[in-house]
């Protein structure tokens, strides 16, 4: 498939974070809350610190193998999977909710770009292997954020009285009803046929949310041999332990993180914080907090109690039933796995920077962070009306009001700013303060109260002068609001609205070929990709 990219830096799109763009800007201010630099010195600084980490890859490697014979058999999968048993291999992690139908976007780029990082390590690091992994996060509860998918602005909506973790949630005809629903837009399509199917068969009535997604997943990417691992298994979780004692007894992870957001939040707002006890209590259709209870234990919103000794004979017996929050995520993800980055958006690489020291605490070596690759995709006739505009593709991140402001003023012939003649009247407001302050310096206050009431209202006149003058461009202002509709649907990134099944529907696996080809690894940037 003929297609063109080209890079914006992330500060141009005025879409991220303060703490993102210093973060990539290397500001001084947040070297403290990070181990490496997402760039190929910081890569091998973090394998030789993980190369002395003992990372029980038996028992990772059986688990995979467990979960894989569940979906159908990947040359390049299993060939990875083996290549986890040797020392010298590593794993790029990206993780994510498992989303109804992978939900938006940013989903697909977040998996592409694990893929398109390790392939490139690969070939500059020849003497270890990498392999890209999707962890998911299935066992997190936030339905209204994962039960719905937006296709062509459409957006599909999920209904089901079921509760606890979204991933162990059951597929039933609503979601049947839906995926019938969505393949009206798609089957029209040249590859709708094909997505659709892969639906169905993947959201099949009672498989289970993260066994659906597991499949789907594998089905879009195990020729690259992505990993995806399911990692709600007692094998793994015993593991944790040692930290989930800690954890319930001493709430370390708390402490650590709050003397970090304490730092932070000298120059940054700061999102996660986390809880005392960072551990939710998980099992069948719960996924509810652990709190403090006197000398033990209570599940938030249940008649659940245990006492201490209880608690630890549950945790010894049943580590699966622990369900770590977004402060031990990370930790357990990377102790379980040979991780040397992780592949995040903006808000998680913000969380990810108060967990420094909880990785220190518990000698876990600390990943590089990397920001996932954004993309704008579009059509070449839409990057053709917005340089027919007169604008370039950069430009178009700003809002519709400010593209006609600038539209207005490059194009008019008549003069609607009053810069020369506010200039003229401070001159002249200045030489009666100088004329007033001769004869009584007590006039100087009042010449400068009408200096500035005067000022005030030229300025109100330019923006009616302006206003005026815009309203002679409806139609341009009728162009730019429906490019700026097609390329950022409600004012946001188009990532962050639209699925991805629309494109496949499209343009086949060529679409996903087409995002990998242009994928970044290290580089850091904006990619609008013209198909």
């Amino acid at each position: 498939m003929d297609c063109t990219s080209q890079r914006i830096s992330y500060r141009n799109t005025a879409a991220f974070s303060t703490i993102v763009l210093d973060y990539l800007d290397d500001a001084a201010a947040l070297k403290p809350f990070y181990v490496h630099r997402p760039n190929i010195e910081g890569i091998k600084q973090a394998i030789a610190q993980r190369s002395a980490f003992n990372t029980n890859r038996t028992v990772l490697v059986d688990h995979l193998k467990k979960q894989y014979a569940a979906v159908s058999e990947s040359a390049a999968v299993n060939r990875n999977i083996d290549l986890l048993l040797q020392e010298n291999t590593f794993t790029i992690i990206t993780a994510h909710q498992p989303n109804l139908f992978t939900g938006s976007l940013y989903f697909i780029y977040k998996i592409l770009h694990a893929i398109k990082l390790a392939d490139s390590l690969k070939q500059e690091l020849t003497q270890h292997n990498f392999v890209p992994v999707y962890y998911m996060g299935s066992e997190d509860a936030d339905f209204e954020e994962l039960s719905y998918a937006t296709v062509n602005g459409v957006k599909y909506q999920w209904a089901t009285q079921q509760n606890g973790a979204f991933g162990k949630m059951v597929i039933d005809k609503n979601i049947t009803q839906l995926i019938h629903a969505i393949s009206g837009q798609l089957l029209v399509e040249p590859h709708g046929k094909e997505i659709v199917d892969a639906l169905l068969t993947a959201y099949k009535e009672k498989t289970t949310i993260q066994d659906a997604t597991f499949s789907f997943v594998h089905f879009l990417f195990e020729r690259f041999g992505l990993i995806v691992i399911i990692a709600d298994a007692k094998e793994l979780k015993q593991q944790m332990i040692p930290v989930f004692e800690d954890e319930l007894l001493n709430r370390s992870s708390s402490k650590h993180v709050a003397a970090t957001i304490e730092s932070l939040e000298k120059n940054y707002k700061v999102q996660a914080g986390g809880r005392e006890i960072n551990l939710f209590y998980f099992d069948e259709d719960l996924r509810e907090r652990i709190e403090a209870d006197g000398d033990g234990f209570a599940v938030a919103n249940t008649t659940i109690k245990f006492s201490k000794e209880e608690m630890l004979k549950e945790l010894k017996e049943h580590p699966e039933r622990f369900s770590p929050n977004v402060i031990l995520r990370g930790l357990y993800q990377d102790t379980i796995l040979p991780n040397i980055a992780f592949i995040g958006g903006g808000g998680e690489l913000a969380y990810w920077l108060e967990l420094k020291e909880v990785f220190t605490h518990y000698k876990v070596p600390y990943p590089v962070l990397i920001v996932r690759n954004s993309f704008l995709v579009t059509e070449q006739q839409w990057i053709d009306k917005v340089e027919k505009l007169g604008f370039t593709v950069e430009e178009f991140f700003k809002n519709s009001e400010a593209l006609l402001n600038d539209y207005v003023h490059r194009t008019t012939v008549n003069k609607i700013q009053l810069n020369g003649s506010l200039t003229k009247a401070e001159e002249l407001y200045e030489l009666l303060k100088t004329q007033a302050s001769a004869v009584d310096p007590t006039l100087l206050q009042h010449v400068e109260s009408l200096k500035v009431n005067a000022i005030y209202r030229l300025q109100e006149l330019e923006k009616k002068i302006i206003r005026a003058e815009k309203r002679k461009y409806a139609d341009e202002q009728r162009q730019i609001q429906t490019v700026k509709q097609q390329l950022f649907p409600g004012n946001g990134l188009q990532e962050r609205k639209e699925s991805f099944l629309s494109f496949y529907a499209k343009k086949g696996k060529s679409f996903i070929d087409a995002l990998y080809q242009h994928s970044l690894s290290l580089e850091q940037e904006f990619v609008v990709l013209s198909l």
